[in-house]
Order: C-alpha cells, then structure tokens, then sequence
C-alpha cells in the first residue's frame, strides 16, 4: 500500500469525535436535519461579538499596502503586544511581545511547542479524559503521549502523576477548563503540580515544562476561576485560541505565550518561532491577527452557554444521569448507565441522537455532549435521552437474571 502504516492506523483509530460527526451527517440526508440531535462536535453556536464583525469590517477597508504582507514569523508586531497585555492581564504575570507566538488555532500552537520542545522518544503526560488529538500532535513530532488517571471528580491527581513522571518527561500537559469534562483544576491542584514539577526537574536533572491548554478559559460559569499556570510554574507556557470565546472555529487564530523566566527562554521563543514557519502554518491569517489586536476583551455571551448547560442538565438528572455539572467548556460528560458504552451510544443513535463515547477521550463508560447547539436540538432530543436510558434499564435487568 502507498499510505504509509501509521496513518493507516491513524485513520482506522482517528477522533471518534469527526467519526460520529460525519455519522450525524449521514442521518440527517435520511431523516432530514430537524429530526436529528447531533451533540458531536464543539462547534460554537453562537455568533462572534458585533465588535468583532465591526472590527473586520475596519480592517478589510482600510485597505492597508500591507494588508496582506509577508510578515515575521512570529506574527505582527501589533497582535502580539496586544495580546500580550491581555495574556499578562488573565495570567497575572507581565508577558511581553517577544514572549508571543501567534498561531494558527491551539492546534497549531500545540503543535509548534511539541517541535520546539520534543526530542524522539519524549513523553508528554495529561490526565485522562483528554482531547484525542494530542496523541497525535504529540507524535507528529516523535513524542509520546501517557495518559495518567484523573481523581473520582476528574481533578488532577498529583500522585498518579508523580508515579507517572520518569527520565523521558518532558511536558506535562493540562486543559482547564477541561474538554470533555467542564472541570476547572483549582488553584490548589495547579500550584501543587508546579511545586511537583519544580522537584522532580531536580530530581530527574532535565526540565519539565507546563504547558496549558486553554480555549475555553472565558467559558466558565458561576464565577468560577481559572487559575493562571504562567504565575504558577516558570517554566510553563499557555496554547490557546479564539475560537470559542470570538465563536471563529474556521479563521484558525491563536497563540502561545511563554513564561519570561522559563528555562532557556531565548533559545524556546527561537525555536517557537521557526516551527511555526517549517511546519507549513507560516503565520496566522494576517486579516485575524489585525482583528484581534483591536479587539479588546470582546467575547461571546458565555450566559446563553449556561443557559444551555442547564437546560440540558435539568432535563437528564431527573431521568437518571449521572454527571456532574461541568464548571466550564460547553460540554456535559455523563456516566453510562449500562457497563456497555458502545451500546449504549448505540441506542442513543437508534433514537438519532450524536453523542462521542468516552473511549474516545481515555475514559470509557462516559459519553459527551456537545451543548453548543441550538435550543430545539437539546428540548428536541430529550424524548430520545428517556427512551435510550429505559431500554439500558432493561438491558441492565435482563443481565442480572
């Protein structure tokens, strides 16, 4: 075969998440759209900010001579230190301009940090459930991902992480709050972690680095915080993306910024830099880093997400869902009600109903819902999420004699 073997295994095994996708679109043609509750994909609902639309409008008609230029590899001079006010403001740590990277989405900045920090054979530890695509963001670049279980409540487990870490650790990685769980790790948790790598870097005689995941850090509902990792851990850095707090999935716009201190910070930013040129990305759409340098603190109305969050959870606890009600993020992740996941997903589909099973973040027996949908698909579904859970009773009864 031409297509080299780990992409065959790649595709074989890919994100259950575009899988069930691609599945809501093939009902939909056969059942037409209104009958089909697709809670699959994290694909922000809501629309960007009118500062946003604003702000392009601006920026396409001024019409700049170098609207469109090549330009550093870094990113424009103007999107980072605006960015880096707005990094320092959230992270509680002065970040400057020469500590930004703009980048093609969090993918792309994850990507750049796993080239900048990865030699082959390194290993990259996050607690499961986690995001599919590390595993493969980690290998693009010869790493390796381990998966350390979570606490009972999904929280950070300092000692499951501790026993993980060994002479191939490089990163550890977290996303808080956390896809596909809404959990928020504390500040007690994230401090914890920094004294933990601190030690464990002087132990093993190689640096751990921190490095946080962080798209949804403006999604976070009754006041709940978000602690900053830069202030936490000097050698950490923040990947993130405006795609759900602007609702700009598609303009593939985000950034890393480093912690000034961080151990050999010059030679980092450098190799940060380049990766984000040899790795194809070149630069972020220099029409969206205009956008957001301009911007300001715009963002989406998070209280139609908790709107929708509680909708959703009102209606599913009095069936008999298990789940805890997520801090942030746009997802809620139940336990299955039958020890059978896929069967269970699979009744939810004969009700046309998408869900992604908890396998595909590290965690089976667990299942997410995207709740970044329209109102109609969650008050829609819930016919379904009541006749799905009686048969698994019956299912769970017929087992047990």
């Amino acid at each position: 075969m031409a297509v080299a073997k780990k992409m065959r295994d790649f595709v074989e095994n890919g994100s259950m998440i575009r899988k069930m996708f691609e599945e809501g679109a093939r009902l939909k043609k056969i059942h037409g759209s209104d009958k089909v509750y697709d809670f699959s994909l994290g694909n922000p609902n809501l629309p960007p900010p009118e500062a946003f639309k604003r702000t392009l409008r601006a920026v396409v008609e001024a019409d700049e001579l170098e609207l469109h230029a090549y330009m550093p590899n870094a990113g424009l001079a103007e999107a980072r230190s605006a960015i880096a006010e707005r990094a320092s403001a959230e992270q509680g740590l002065a970040v400057d301009s020469s500590h930004v990277v703009v980048t093609c989405g969090a993918a792309g900045a994850l990507n750049i940090v796993f080239k900048a920090l990865l030699d082959p054979g390194d290993e990259v530890l996050v607690s499961s459930p986690y995001f599919v695509e590390y595993g493969f963001i980690a290998d693009n670049h010869g790493g390796v991902l381990r998966s350390v279980p979570s606490a009972s409540d999904f929280s950070l487990d300092l000692a499951a992480l501790e026993a993980a870490m060994g002479s191939k650790t490089k990163i550890v990685l977290v996303n808080s709050p956390n896809n596909p769980t809404g959990r928020i790790y504390d500040r007690a948790s994230i401090e914890g972690l920094a004294r933990l790598l601190e030690r464990k870097s002087r132990e093993l005689g190689r640096t751990i680095y921190l490095v946080s995941d962080e798209p949804y850090r403006k999604i976070v509902y009754d006041g709940a915080e978000v602690p900053s990792v830069l202030a936490s851990y000097a050698s950490s850095m923040v990947a993130t993306s405006y795609s759900k707090d602007l609702s700009l999935p598609g303009e593939r716009i985000g950034f890393v910024a480093v912690n000034p201190a961080a151990d050999d910070e010059a030679a980092l930013m450098g190799a940060l830099a380049l990766a984000n040129r040899i790795l194809g990305f070149v630069n972020a759409p220099s029409l969206m880093q205009r956008v957001v340098a301009r911007i300001g603190d715009a963002c989406v109305d998070v209280a139609q997400y908790r709107r929708k969050r509680d909708l959703l959870a009102l209606a599913l606890k009095p069936m008999g869902y298990d789940f805890s009600l997520p801090e942030g993020a746009f997802y809620l992740f139940p336990r299955c009600p039958i020890a059978d996941e896929p069967r269970f997903v699979g009744l939810l589909k004969e009700e046309n109903i998408l869900v992604v099973p908890g396998s595909g973040f590290g965690a089976p027996g667990y299942f997410r819902i995207a709740y970044c949908v329209e109102d109609s698909v969650i008050v829609g579904a819930m016919p379904g999420f009541e006749r799905a859970i009686a048969k698994a009773r019956g299912l769970g009864s017929a087992l047990e004699r």
